[in-house]
């Protein structure tokens, strides 16, 4: 037999039960919260360029081939 209830995920914030009015949030507190992360960047994810549009190396960055010493 299959449980009736679906079982809800805690409070992505401060891990209490989420409440329908601000799912999956607890409170609109939490939900601010949340909010306020997302407009500071934090949920941001990091991004390391090598390379310009073209494909090309950039011009700022040091060559990778061997330097030629006689």
């Amino acid at each position: 037999m299959s449980d009736a209830t679906p079982r809800l995920a805690p409070c992505p914030i401060c891990g209490k039960l989420p409440i329908q009015q601000f799912r999956p949030f607890c409170s609109a507190r939490c939900k601010d919260i949340d909010l306020n992360r997302w407009f500071k960047g934090v949920y941001a994810t990091p991004v390391i360029e090598n390379d310009d549009e073209d494909g090309d190396k950039a011009a700022d960055e040091p060559s990778q081939e061997p330097s030629e010493r006689s």
